[in-house]
């Protein structure tokens, strides 16, 4: 749980200097030079936009390790049906709600909603192959340095985000916390059903719904991501019989 431990506090940590800088901002405003409000928010917008396209290309360069197309295909239908009778999409965004409805006064003034911040966020940090992979190699081998370097990155992209998207970044550190710890903890349970293969295509997978966020995040399309998790999981059954 180490590298779990590491990520969850990255996260936090970056999600609170992304506050900071955005609360220093709005602070001051009147005292920075005429346009520098503008010029704050276009480079913000560029830096998401850089950042989307980063998201992409590590979804893409991820989705190349599967090696078995057929189950990529099927996982992906099985997991869209799941997901989409389950509707997890919906109960992501109410989980978000609620925590807005507690959490009210804390996104007085933003743009954003606490539930947009906490699905996007989540979604980026936990649905990746680093996470899945980090998080087995977590919990089989004890080696942290997959989810070390996650924890950078997450961190970095943490600032830009709570910075546009507001607090409910921040929040999304839980949903790691939980998920990675989930998988680590269960690893040595599944150690038998986990080879090469079924990783490989895990990572493939889960790397597509990363292509799929990052387009979301570039506003190209709205595609319900949450709904396509349960596609990440079904190669370990799936390679049993292919």
């Amino acid at each position: 749980m180490i590298g779990t431990l590491v990520n969850t506090l990255a996260v936090l940590a970056g999600s609170a200097t992304g506050l900071l800088l955005a609360w220093l901002a709005g602070r001051f405003s009147s005292v920075l030079p005429a346009g520098s409000i503008k010029l704050g928010e276009r480079l913000q917008t560029i830096i998401m936009q850089g950042v989307a396209l980063c998201v992409l290309f590590l979804g893409i360069s991820g989705s190349l390790s599967g090696q078995n197309s057929l189950i990529t295909i099927l996982a992906m239908v099985l997991g869209a049906i799941i997901g989409e009778l389950l509707d997890l999409d919906k109960r992501m965004m109410a989980l978000g709600d609620w925590v807005q409805k507690h959490t009210a006064r804390l996104s007085a003034g933003s743009k954003t909603s606490i539930s947009e911040g906490f699905v996007t966020a989540s979604l980026l940090f936990c649905v990746g192959a680093m996470a899945i992979v980090g998080a087995l190699q977590d919990g089989l081998t004890g080696d942290h340095s997959t989810l070390f370097a996650k924890s950078l990155l997450d961190g970095i992209s943490s600032i830009v985000f709570a910075a546009s998207l507001g607090v409910g970044v921040m929040f999304s550190a839980i949903a790691i916390f939980l998920y990675q710890g989930v998988i680590a903890v269960l690893a040595s349970f599944l150690s038998p059903l986990l080879g090469d293969a079924v990783i490989a295509e895990m990572t493939c997978v889960g790397s597509l719904l990363i292509v799929a966020l990052s387009l979301n995040m570039l506003n190209l399309t709205k595609i319900k991501v949450m709904n396509l998790v349960p596609a990440i999981f079904l190669p370990i059954l799936l390679c049993l019989w292919m």
